[in-house]
């Protein structure tokens, strides 16, 4: 039987990460594996994943590995060569993690195609496959559908009892604590808690640079998207009309990123489907940053894609030019509408601090600025909420809410959470995976 299985629950920015970070300094081992899902694809290659290798096959490096490959990689690290009943045991359990994750669909694709939940299923099998006698997991169940997280839950408290390993889960909020879990510890940050002053109400007041009059904000008809024999969404038809507020769900893997991918202008393939964007047709002459300039957009994807270290004030500016990095030296009015914002959410304290020193939690509350700063027209939150603490999450929700007061703005939200939505929703669409 393994040691306890711990909680370490606290706020965003209150030291967890620090603290388990401190932790393995002094107890350096080879049978201890640490998740923080800040794991991306590759250095500096992850910024032009982002922009572009996800959604173009045809110009993914023929040396990047499958999902197969890393994972049988993985397993041959994890499990020495053996005989008789002990190798057939490490093989019934490679099959169960297979089973358990739902990953034999995804064994022959690359690793750069994989959605933002799928890479993570991707990572918590890639880890348990080593063996460890102690799996430290920070916020190991956003991003996953309803159905992965309990099954999730399920296996962790199989391995914590039948195959010695003691398990650490890194929350923000206690109610995401499992049953298995025998030891909860809270982590307070006094200080934290006083930047929690947040200011909906300052909304109407702030610059709205563009109005769209059309009312086919998004108008996609029969839409089929394929890379090789892998069809990702399906004569899909659907119109998002001007002042809509919509909720968007589906397993991971069903094609939600995909079709995000084509209302930001991010994948080809929209140029081989009836598209109209703003009451634009795709491939008619329209420019991609004629499209761009009315959206606002966050996912998780874009999280990782931000790996510089900039200022946050830099970060939240380039929203005002729909760029990754930050080329266009920002005007002292791009700034005020900047600070403005920020002053929304209350983070100014944060304006001068390193993007990439913050908590992911703060990290993603920066982003989620940068997706409003420019008071776009439609508004699309893929996942806004990922590893808010309940202060920060509701603050986003009320913040969102007094946004959509607003009746010509339009608003996409993604989430596997249904308590995460706010309350302006009005429509919502299901996507269901295709294999």
């Amino acid at each position: 039987m393994a040691d306890s299985s711990i909680a370490i629950v606290g706020l965003n920015a209150s030291g967890k990460t620090q603290l388990v970070e401190k932790y393995l300094r002094e107890n350096p081992s080879r049978y201890v594996r640490y998740i923080t899902f800040r794991d991306t694809y590759g250095g500096d290659n992850d910024r032009t994943y982002y922009l572009q290798q996800r959604w173009n096959q045809m110009e993914i490096d023929p040396e990047t590995p499958t999902v197969e490959q890393l994972l049988e990689k993985a397993y041959k690290a994890g499990n020495a060569p053996s005989t008789g009943s002990g190798n057939d045991d490490a093989k019934a359990f490679k099959e169960h993690l297979y089973d358990i994750f739902n990953l034999r669909y995804l064994l022959d694709k690359y690793i750069i195609l994989l959605s933002s939940g799928e890479l993570r299923k991707f990572v918590l099998c890639r880890a348990l496959m080593a063996r460890p006698k102690k799996l430290i997991i920070d916020n190991p169940f956003i991003g996953l559908d309803k159905e992965t997280r309990e099954q999730l839950k399920e296996v962790l408290a199989d391995l914590s009892k039948e195959h010695d390993l003691q398990i650490v889960l890194i929350l923000t909020k206690e109610k995401e604590v499992p049953p298995f879990i025998t030891d909860i510890r809270h982590i307070e940050n006094i200080e934290n808690k006083e930047h929690l002053t947040a200011h909906p109400e300052l909304i109407p007041e702030l610059p709205s640079a563009f109005s769209l009059q059309t009312s086919a904000i998004v108008d996609l008809k029969n839409v089929k998207i394929q890379y090789g024999p892998r069809t990702i969404l399906k004569d899909l038809n659907w119109t998002v009309r001007r002042g809509e507020r919509w909720a968007l769900s589906g397993q991971n893997g069903a094609g939600k990123s995909t079709l995000l991918s084509i209302i930001c202008c991010d994948n080809p393939q929209s140029y081989a489907n009836d598209v109209a964007l703003f009451g634009m047709q795709r491939g008619h002459g329209e420019s991609i940053w004629e499209i761009k300039k009315h959206i606002g957009y966050v996912s998780p994807e874009m999280h990782r894609s931000y790996t510089r270290d900039l200022p946050v004030m830099r970060i939240i500016a380039s929203g005002l030019k729909d760029t990754i990095g930050l080329y266009v030296q920002p005007t002292e009015d791009d700034y005020r509408i900047c600070r403005q914002w920020m002053r929304v959410f209350g983070i100014e304290h944060l304006a001068e601090r390193s993007f990439i020193k913050l908590s992911s939690g703060e990290q993603r509350l920066v982003l989620v600025v940068r997706a409003f700063v420019k008071s776009p027209d439609l508004l699309i939150l893929d996942e806004p909420l990922h590893g808010l603490d309940e202060p920060r999450s509701q603050m986003v929700k009320d913040i969102i809410d007094a946004y959509c007061q607003d009746e010509s703005k339009t608003l996409i939200m993604v989430t596997h959470y249904e308590e995460n939505l706010p309350k302006c929703i009005t429509n919502k669409i299901e996507l269901k995976r295709t294999i």
